[in-house]
């Protein structure tokens, strides 16, 4: 059974380009060397819809966690709660998803807006 709603084609037409930090994930000890491994975070470049929140986005978020800096992100492809993103010189986290995925082809996330000083990546 297809989705109900349909939003690869709107993604496509509406698109920006951003950059994801992804994270190699492989902390821990390697077996050959014996050296302890550090997760390596990689900016990766990708597109979605990057949208300002609502005032009901901001009326019903948990007290103090958005901001009128915080964006709406309707992706393809998932992505990791937590992960940092930056767009138009900007950073964000990804702090929460709103599952659709039963309805729709996309992704939903609210991103908190970051200052970069406290960036590690």
């Amino acid at each position: 059974m297809s989705k109900q709603f349909e939003f690869a084609d709107f993604i496509e037409e509406f698109q920006v380009e951003f950059t994801a930090f992804i994270s190699s994930g492989k902390n821990g000890w390697d077996r050959e060397s014996g050296d302890y491994v550090e997760s390596v975070i990689e900016p990766v470049q990708t597109v979605g819809i990057i949208l300002p929140l609502s005032e009901d986005d901001l009326k019903y978020a948990p007290q103090g966690t958005y901001s009128e800096k915080s964006k709406k992100l309707y992706v393809l492809e998932p992505m990791e709660l937590n992960q940092e993103i930056e767009y138009k010189s900007d950073r964000y986290v990804i702090q929460s998803f709103k599952d659709y995925s039963d309805y729709a082809d996309v992704y939903i996330y609210y991103a908190a807006w970051r200052d970069k000083e406290g960036s590690e990546a």
